[in-house]
């Protein structure tokens, strides 16, 4: 598994041998930046996963990413390779796949993902805005 579009040599692809960090967001924004990310080229996003109470989405991005991730209303969990895990079954107790690896076969592109999700955020202030 590699990340789509990444263009840092020296950011570690994320799969089965080296784990990846996870980016978790509020559900809607979660939603309207997979909406974004799948106008786009076809392997804009990876697997995503979804907590069972439908509150938050967790989008897969290569190792590493955690030590600079800086996007308000998310956090980035970092794993150094050590606990999540690419697999069929949802790597977390109370969670299941969104996008699960092998229909979406690619970590995302964190520098991608904060675009999609500052996109988000704006569309969703937009449309809250109008009530």
């Amino acid at each position: 598994m590699e990340t789509s579009r990444i263009n840092d040599p020296d950011t570690p692809p994320c799969g089965p041998a080296v784990g990846c960090d996870v980016v978790t967001v509020p559900a809607r924004q979660g939603l309207e930046a997979i909406d974004i990310l799948r106008r786009g080229p076809k392997d804009a996003v990876g697997p995503v996963l979804h907590d069972d109470g439908g509150d938050t989405l967790g989008f897969l991005v290569p190792p590493g990413t955690a030590a600079a991730w800086d996007v308000p209303g998310s956090t980035c969990t970092r794993t150094d390779g050590r606990g999540l895990r690419l697999a069929p079954e949802p790597p977390v107790e109370g969670s299941d796949w969104l996008l699960p690896p092998g229909e979406a076969d690619l970590a995302t592109d964190p520098a991608v993902l904060r675009e999609a999700l500052d996109e988000a955020a704006r569309m969703i202030r937009a449309a809250d805005s109008c009530r």
